[in-house]
C-alpha cells in the first residue's frame, strides 16, 4: 500500500508498534516510513517505531528556558539512530527538578493544564531549528492526536496554517463535552478556553478519524466534520478453542487502572474468592501510585504484577483462559470513559481467550463489547458472581462467543481496512483542502 502523502503526526507519545502509542499503527502500518514525521512532548528516548524522523519538545526544557537559560528546546531524532528496543524507560534527562516539573504536569487538572498552556508559549517551542526541520520534510496533511493540553492543537494549527494544508483529528476521548458544574474558576477557564482553541482547530480544513461509531456521530453533528470511524487492531496471536480451565484458570487484565477500574478488577478479584478462593486475577499495568494500586494488597483474590513488557503481555495474553475488561461505576469515571475504546478490545477479541467485560454500560467499551456478542458481559454488580459462574459452567457460550470473536475481528479490527480507510480520509482531505 505504497503512499506519498507525508503526514505530520503531532501527538504526546512517539510512535511505536508495541508500547503505547501503538494506536497509529492501524492507521500507518503500511505507510512509507519515510513520509512519517512526529512532534511529539513524551519526555522518554524514542525507540525505533515507524516514523522516518522525530521532533521531541520536552516541558522540563521549555521550563529552562522560561528561567532564561540557553538551551535546545527541540531535539531531532532520526530512524536510523533509533535504539530497536521497544520497552525504553531511559528519559532525555534524569534531573530530580525534571522528574519534579513531569509529576507535577502528570495531574491533569484545569490548573495544570493552564500552567502548561503559559509554559507551551510560541516563541520557545516555535524555533528556527523547528521550521527548518519541517521545511526538509514539507508534510502534506497534519494528524494530531487528540490531547486535553493545548499545545498540542496549538502546534498542529501552526503546521497546517503555516504550509497552508488540512488536519486529520484522530479522536480517542471525548475532551470536550465531559464537563460538569463546578465553582472552580480554573475548571470553567480551563474548560472555556479548550473548547474555544478546538472551534477554531475544527474549522480550519478537516476531517476526523474516531474510535467508536459512538464518538463519530456526536463530533460530526457538532462540528460538521466528515470523520469515520477506524477501528483499532491488534497484533495478538489467536490461540486455537479452548474449553476454560475450571480447576487453575489464568485469569488476566493489562492496562490502565485509573478511573475506577481498579475498583472494578478489586470486585472481580472478590468475586472469585467466593466461588472458589483459589482463583487468583493477575493484575499488570505501568500504574506507579500506591494509591490506586494499593487497593489489591487486602484482596487474596487479585495479584498486581505492576509494569511487563508487551512482548510477555501477548505471551500471557494468549495463554489465558480468560482476559478481562473493565469499567467504573462512578459518574466522573463514565464521564471518561463513555466513548472511549482502546487497544483492549482488539486485543481481547484476537486472543482467543473467553472475555470477561464488567462496567457500566454508558462506557463506551463495556457497550462495544455488549454489542459483538462475543464476551460474557456484566453490567450490574449484584449479577457480577452469577456472570463469573455462568462463565465457567457454559462451555456452549464459551465455543460461540470464540466463533464470534473471529468474526469481529475479521470486520472491524482488520488493520488493512483500518489502514486503507485512514489513506482514503487523508487523500480526501488533502484534495479538499486544494479545492478550498
Amino acid at each position: 500500500m505504497p503512499n506519498n502523502r507525508n503526514v505530520l503526526i503531532v501527538g504526546t507519545i512517539p510512535y511505536n508498534t508495541k508500547d503505547s502509542s501503538r494506536a497509529l499503527d492501524a492507521y500507518f502500518h503500511y505507510w512509507d516510513r519515510n513520509c512519517i514525521a512526529q512532534i511529539f512532548s513524551d519526555p522518554k528516548t524514542p525507540t525505533k517505531g515507524h516514523c522516518g524522523t522525530l521532533f521531541q519538545i520536552t516541558d522540563y526544557r521549555l521550563l529552562q528556558r522560561w528561567k532564561g537559560k540557553k538551551i535546545e528546546t527541540g531535539v531531532i531524532y532520526n530512524y536510523v539512530d533509533l535504539p530497536e528496543s521497544t520497552e525504553s524507560e531511559e528519559r532525555c534527562d534524569e534531573k530530580q527538578l525534571a522528574h519534579g516539573a513531569y509529576k507535577f504536569g502528570a495531574k491533569h487538572s484545569p490548573l495544570t493544564h493552564i500552567l502548561r498552556g503559559l509554559l507551551w508559549c510560541k516563541r520557545y517551542w516555535c524555533t528556527d531549528k523547528l521550521n527548518r526541520w519541517l521545511e526538509e520534510f514539507k508534510p502534506d496533511c497534519v494528524f494530531v492526536c487528540s490531547s486535553d493540553d493545548y499545545f498540542i492543537n496549538r502546534i498542529a494549527l501552526y503546521v497546517a496554517e503555516r504550509f497552508n494544508i488540512p488536519v486529520v483529528t484522530a479522536i480517542s476521548d471525548d475532551y470536550i463535552f465531559n464537563y460538569h458544574f463546578s465553582w472552580n474558576p480554573f475548571y470553567m477557564l480551563y474548560k472555556k478556553t479548550y473548547m474555544n482553541l478546538m472551534r477554531k482547530v475544527y474549522k480550519y480544513p478537516n476531517s476526523a478519524i474516531y474510535i467508536s461509531d459512538k464518538i463519530r456521530d456526536k463530533y460530526n453533528c457538532e462540528f460538521g466534520l466528515d470523520g469515520e470511524t477506524v477501528y483499532l487492531t491488534s497484533t495478538t496471536k489467536r490461540k486455537d478453542f479452548e474449553y476454560v480451565n475450571t480447576e487453575r484458570p489464568l485469569i488476566t487484565y493489562f492496562g490502565n487502572i485509573r478511573m475506577g477500574r481498579n475498583h472494578s478488577l478489586n470486585e472481580i478479584g472478590y468475586a472469585l474468592g467466593t466461588i472458589n478462593p483459589n482463583y487468583v486475577l493477575e493484575v499488570y499495568s505501568g500504574e506507579k501510585d500506591p494509591a490506586v494500586y494499593g487497593i489489591f494488597k487486602k484482596n487474596p483474590n487479585v495479584i498486581y504484577g505492576g509494569s511487563i513488557p508487551y512482548a510477555q503481555v501477548q505471551d500471557k495474553m494468549e495463554k489465558s483462559d480468560i482476559t478481562v475488561i473493565v469499567e467504573g461505576f462512578k459518574e466522573e469515571d463514565i464521564d471518561w470513559s463513555r466513548y472511549s475504546l482502546s487497544t483492549k478490545a482488539a486485543d481481547a477479541l484476537a486472543s482467543g481467550a473467553t472475555i470477561l467485560t464488567y462496567g457500566s454500560q454508558e462506557c463506551g467499551i463495556i457497550e462495544y463489547m455488549q454489542s459483538t456478542g462475543a464476551s460474557f458481559v456484566c453490567i450490574d454488580k449484584d449479577n457480577l458472581i452469577e456472570t463469573i459462574k455462568q462463565l465457567f459452567a457454559r462451555t456452549d457460550l464459551q465455543k460461540m462467543y470464540y466463533d464470534q470473536q473471529i468474526v469481529m475481528t475479521r470486520e472491524h479490527h482488520n488493520i488493512e481496512t483500518s489502514c486503507a480507510t485512514v489513506e482514503r480520509i487523508i487523500n480526501r482531505t488533502i484534495e479538499n483542502g486544494r479545492k478550498n
